[in-house]
């Protein structure tokens, strides 16, 4: 019995990380330890290679897309990747950002209006670019540090952080660009947490029978669903991860 929930929580976490790029670490780290009872050292490195094979899905259809901004996505990584010394007292002050962001996000939703086609179109280029090359580098390494020791940060901190870095990039190109940034990441990290022996490979093998098809079918909704029902959906996932974060 244990087997199929377990298979029917990757398939609905692989779903919302589709749509949103939240939920790896965010959802499914709590989920194993509150509600299956995984140990925690467990359900971290489990998650953390769970992220990565989902995710892995998730790009390759967003990639054929078009939807991925690479240079982005190496900017990023190239400060999270090698970040590995880290400091747990922000995961505080980020829970409270992540608060603050998903009130902001919600915000948009109501008040927020579209660029005209022909405008969005020449902007997309500069929106790509943060204001100072070392932005994205200095906010991967706190993400990397945080993923390595929690989990969690990979999609919800990810998020956050590309929507602080490129406020006029389009949704869906944020998406797209936290899914593919946290492959090697969440890679990186679960494969660490493998060499010390904290993974559960039959419990990994079980989400990831629910998670491949649930990211799958959330990547295509994310092309279809309104910007503003997606904006309405990681506000509300921001919040509850902004909830977890503080409590920890």
């Amino acid at each position: 019995m244990h087997e199929l929930a377990f298979v029917f929580s990757g398939f609905a976490v692989g779903l919302v990380v589709g749509l949103t790029g939240v939920g790896g670490g965010s959802l499914m780290t709590p989920l194993l330890i509150f509600v299956f009872g995984v140990k925690p050292h467990l359900a971290i490195g489990t998650d953390l290679l769970f992220a990565a094979f989902t995710k892995i899905g998730g790009t390759v259809g967003l990639a054929r897309s078009r939807l991925v901004d690479w240079r982005i996505v190496g900017q990023v990584a190239s400060g999270s990747i090698p970040a590995s010394l880290i400091t747990l007292y922000v995961l505080h002050r980020l829970g409270v950002t992540l608060l603050l962001t998903a009130f902001a996000t919600l915000y948009k939703v109501l008040h927020g209006k579209a660029a005209p086609a022909s405008i969005a179109a020449d902007l997309l280029g500069r929106a790509t670019r943060a204001r100072h090359w070392a932005q994205p580098v200095l906010f991967g390494a706190v993400i990397g540090s945080l993923v390595t020791i929690t989990s969690v940060g990979a999609g919800a901190i990810g998020v956050i952080v590309l929507m602080l870095l490129y406020p006029a990039l389009p949704l869906p190109r944020i998406v797209a660009a936290d899914i593919a940034h946290a492959v090697p990441l969440t890679l990186v990290a679960g494969l660490g947490h493998a060499s010390i022996g904290s993974v559960d490979w039959s419990l990994l093998v079980l989400l990831l029978a629910g998670s491949l098809p649930g990211i799958w079918v959330g990547s295509h909704l994310m092309r279809k669903v309104p910007e503003r029902v997606i904006r309405s959906l990681l506000s509300m996932l921001l919040a509850y991860a902004g909830v977890r974060l503080i409590s920890i």
